[in-house]
């Protein structure tokens, strides 16, 4: 019982949700730049390219025989996932140059001045009387 309580507590901390939660957010995100990629980019490039659609292109090694499939190197996914990559990384460096940049502000920003001990504020109120009493 004690381990399922432990795992409990790991699961519940913070840090753990967010992660799982962009874990999931980034899944998604991912779906949506392949979709991006394979049905909105690759077909117009592939047309102004001479109609070619790149999820096709490949370079078949073996031909398919009736006992074994076709040793295929399909380049043309290969293309399209290249792109998928570099969407991805460019999405996420402009989300981290963005926490940078608050980051820095956040840094740049004066803090307040510490407040004082008590020591030192006793000290200030025994000034001010006795600078009153002169």
């Amino acid at each position: 019982m004690k381990f399922f309580h432990e795992f409990k507590s790991f699961a519940m901390k913070g840090n753990v949700v967010d992660m799982a939660v962009g874990i999931i957010i980034g899944a998604a995100f991912g779906k949506i730049v392949t979709s991006l990629v394979n049905d909105v980019l690759m077909p117009p490039i592939g047309l102004l390219v001479g109609g070619i659609d790149f999820g096709r292109l490949a370079i078949t090694i073996k031909q398919a025989t009736e006992t074994s499939p076709a040793v295929v190197i399909k380049y043309g996914v290969f293309i399209n996932t290249v792109i998928d990559f570099i969407i991805v990384a460019w999405a996420i460096f402009i989300v981290v140059k963005g926490m940078n940049s608050l980051k820095k502000k956040e840094e740049l920003a004066p803090a307040a001045p510490p407040k004082p001990s008590d020591e030192v504020v006793l000290l200030s109120e025994i000034r001010d009387i006795l600078k009153a009493s002169n």
